[in-house]
């Protein structure tokens, strides 16, 4: 028999170092789930993955159980470490920050694809290259057009 979902919840916990302060803390003890168990879990799941920004949806149950989810890290997190920058442009549209090729957006578009609302390997490259603009980040060179 399947358990019975109360609710979900999504949050940007750092991989290897989730602990009960907050956001963690709040957002879980709210619900009732036990908090250290979940970090515990969390931190042996995502050790190989430390310091990285991770999104997780964490699925709780009404007898206070849960499971949870960890997803790659953002399209935005992947292109600052890429451009090795801090953040993106205050006006993106006129203040370019950084810079870098297709063949970055193409190797951060295949690891994002799972997550990612597309089927094909260009529009997911179209979306990162999307976020990169909105970031103030140029992307150099021409679109490569891929045969699948």
């Amino acid at each position: 028999m399947a358990k019975e979902i109360a609710g979900q919840i999504k949050l940007q916990i750092k991989g290897g170092v989730a602990n009960p302060s907050p956001p963690v803390g709040p957002a879980l003890g709210s619900k009732g789930i036990n908090i250290m168990e979940f970090c515990k879990q969390f931190n042996a799941r995502t050790q190989e993955q430390a310091g990285k920004v991770l999104p997780v949806v964490i699925t709780y149950y009404a007898d206070k159980s849960f499971d949870f989810v960890v997803k790659t890290p953002p399209i935005a997190i992947q292109l600052l470490e890429a451009s090795k920058i801090k953040g993106g442009s205050a006006q993106p549209n006129r203040k370019k920050v950084a810079q870098v090729t297709w063949d970055t957006v193409r190797q951060i578009a295949t690891d994002k694809m799972v997550d990612l609302n597309c089927f094909t390997l260009e529009s997911a490259m179209k979306m990162v290259a999307g976020t990169a603009r909105s970031m103030g980040i140029t992307v150099t060179g021409t679109f490569p057009i891929i045969n699948q």
